[in-house]
């Protein structure tokens, strides 16, 4: 496996043979503390990757358990609705209402047609070797790592693809990444000593700014409502609660009862 390119470059006379310049020493110093750093930012965003992954498999199952039992009760109250403003037809309130309704079920159908599409996707359950992998890839080719404009789009690319590859679990694929990218030859890359600690300082600051930015986006989604609602399921099911199923089960009542309106106003109408 080649050296880190960030923590690699051509040795001077002084380094060979023993003795370092102010300069070199403060450059070891900072690849030290870079090297630190690497290893904090590739544990960030296997955090934050993870994050999101979880919040899209259990919105998925969210969907799944209780969506098509909210699209169906927002259909009644379309129903109910509809019915009320054609009875009531110089009723702005009833018609208001009715439209209102409509929007909602409109949500709900597009919401379970995403559902629907992605129904075949596996449940997130990364093991800590992929884990392992995954912040290795990162140390490696994460796009704050250089300060070269087209090799950043070059580990853009690479780390879309790596998270991608995590998402759905697919440890060969990243494997098959970082091969080809250690294999490559863009990977090889050395310079003076003043360049090299110019580098590694700003390296430093993109590195820190890459790690402020995950911390405030992992804040915002754990602050989120779906975050919230998976967490109140994970602590029902320590408890032996199935939280998903109990929604489920208020909801199957709603349903019951909006039927039974829809029922009586339909009645109603025909009477008038």
């Amino acid at each position: 496996m080649p050296a880190d390119p960030l923590l690699s470059g051509s040795k001077t006379a002084s380094e060979i043979s023993g003795f370092r310049s102010p300069e070199e020493e403060e450059l070891q110093r900072k690849r030290g503390e870079l090297e630190s750093l690497l290893s904090e930012l590739a544990e960030a965003e296997l955090g934050l990757a993870t994050l999101r992954s979880e919040l899209v498999s259990f919105e998925r199952r969210y969907m799944e358990v209780v969506g098509s039992l909210y699209a169906e009760l927002d259909t009644l109250e379309v129903q109910i609705a509809g019915s009320i403003a054609r009875s009531h037809p110089t009723d702005p309130t009833a018609r208001q209402k009715a439209e209102s309704a409509w929007s909602r079920a409109q949500e709900s159908a597009e919401a379970m047609g995403d559902v629907d599409r992605e129904h075949s996707v596996p449940d997130f359950a990364p093991t800590e070797e992929l884990k392992a992998l995954y912040r290795q890839a990162a140390k490696e080719l994460h796009p704050d790592l250089t300060l070269d404009e087209e090799e950043r789009e070059r580990r853009r690319r690479a780390m879309a693809e790596i998270n991608r590859a995590y998402e759905e679990c697919d440890e060969q694929r990243i494997r098959q990444i970082l091969d080809e990218w250690r294999s490559s030859p863009d990977h090889v890359r050395g310079d003076d000593t003043a360049a090299q600690l110019v580098r590694v300082i700003r390296e430093i600051a993109q590195v820190r700014k890459r790690l402020d930015e995950i911390k405030a986006e992992t804040q915002s989604l754990a602050l989120g409502e779906l975050h919230l609602l998976m967490k109140q399921v994970r602590e029902a099911a320590a408890c032996e609660r199935d939280l998903l199923a109990e929604i489920a089960a208020k909801l199957n009542a709603q349903i019951q009862h909006a039927r039974a309106r829809l029922k009586k106003v339909s009645k109603a109408r025909a009477r008038s």
